[in-house]
């Protein structure tokens, strides 16, 4: 297993610490920002926008936080891919935009599928030991 070695387990460990830790800054982002992020979900047509953003930004704080430390892995990658996979067709929507807009869209669009897969990948990985991990849900 890529984890045997001590390379592979320290890689892996900056991996989550890169990745949960942008998921959680992101989530905080819906909070010290909600009213804007609440007038662009709803400007995309998101139901009830002023629940979803909090919401939302507490999916990734958690996911995050719980893929940095090796806490439910399980429920941190399912709570980020989830997110992803919900948001990012419907909040970045290349293919209905301004043609101004649509490079844009489409960049974080991408992003945001590029960011699934490594969701996807911890998810997959979520039931096998994480080294360096406080190792609760394991």
């Amino acid at each position: 297993m890529v984890f045997d070695t001590a390379g592979g387990s320290l890689a892996f460990l900056l991996g989550r610490l890169l990745f949960g830790l942008v998921m959680a800054f992101t989530g905080l982002n819906h909070f010290q920002n909600t009213e804007a992020m609440v007038g662009y979900a709803g400007a995309k047509g998101v139901p009830a926008p002023g629940l979803a953003v909090p919401f939302s930004g507490g999916l990734l704080i958690l996911g995050g936080l719980g893929i940095a430390l090796g806490a439910f892995p399980l429920l941190a990658a399912g709570a980020i891919a989830v997110f992803l996979l919900v948001t990012t067709p419907l909040m970045h929507d290349f293919w209905a935009v301004p043609e101004e807009d649509q490079q844009s869209e489409m960049t974080q669009f991408l992003k945001n599928a590029a960011l699934l897969g490594v969701a996807l990948v911890f998810l997959t990985l979520s039931t096998t030991p994480w080294p360096y991990a406080v190792g609760v849900g394991l």
